[in-house]
């Protein structure tokens, strides 16, 4: 994995909102005392949230000192998981598998609609709405190939099944999240085989 970096412009501040803070505080409260730093992935996940979708360096702060941490300690643990982004993303953030079960069904062709409707990975449209990131397995490779946008995933992806998502995303319209072809879940193109009939 390459080094992770926080992004070059930070804001001057953070706090989380007031439906924010006690979300915090339920979550901080499922652990034993002195075992409050247990809450720090959750609280980091929510500030990213917050900020809409990317962790900024005083939301690292106001973690750590929410949690009593060292500020190095939750800065370690923000550049070591690659769920938590350290620069702007779109609205909607594109995580494209480029595993080898992905690689091998049409990642590749997924990787060139991003190229040619939003940029490098990194960029962000003019309009705000995309970017995209290639990541490490999602954890569906039996629908491969699949990309995790925001909290949504979409799988059995073709590169025309996949710009019509982006498109369709871009021009904030809802789009189905799942299989993208016949498939239902992770079960065999057009059904199952086994266990249809009376043992």
């Amino acid at each position: 994995m390459s080094v992770r970096r926080l992004h070059n412009e930070q804001p001057d501040s953070f706090s989380f909102s007031e439906e924010n803070e006690t979300w915090a505080k339920e979550q901080i409260a499922k652990y034993p005392e002195g075992r409050q730093a247990s809450a720090v992935i959750p609280l980091l996940w929510q500030a990213q949230k917050q900020v809409g979708g990317w962790l900024p360096e005083p939301a690292i702060r106001c973690v750590a000192d929410r949690l009593d941490m060292p500020h190095m300690r939750v800065l370690e643990i923000a550049t070591f998981y690659t769920m938590f982004s350290l620069s702007p993303v779109g609205k909607n953030f594109v995580q494209l598998c480029g595993t080898t079960p992905c690689w091998l069904r049409g990642a590749d062709d997924l990787k060139a609609v991003c190229r040619k409707m939003i940029g490098e990975q990194g960029e962000i449209t003019q309009d705000g709405q995309l970017s995209w990131l290639e990541v490490e397995c999602l954890g569906a490779c039996v629908n491969a190939p699949m990309v995790q946008i925001n909290e949504d995933f979409y799988e059995d992806l073709t590169a025309e099944t996949f710009e019509a998502i982006l498109k369709d995303l871009q021009a904030g319209k809802d789009v189905t999240p799942g299989p993208q072809n016949s498939r239902h879940t992770s079960e065999p193109e057009g059904g199952p085989t086994v266990l249809q009939g009376d043992a």
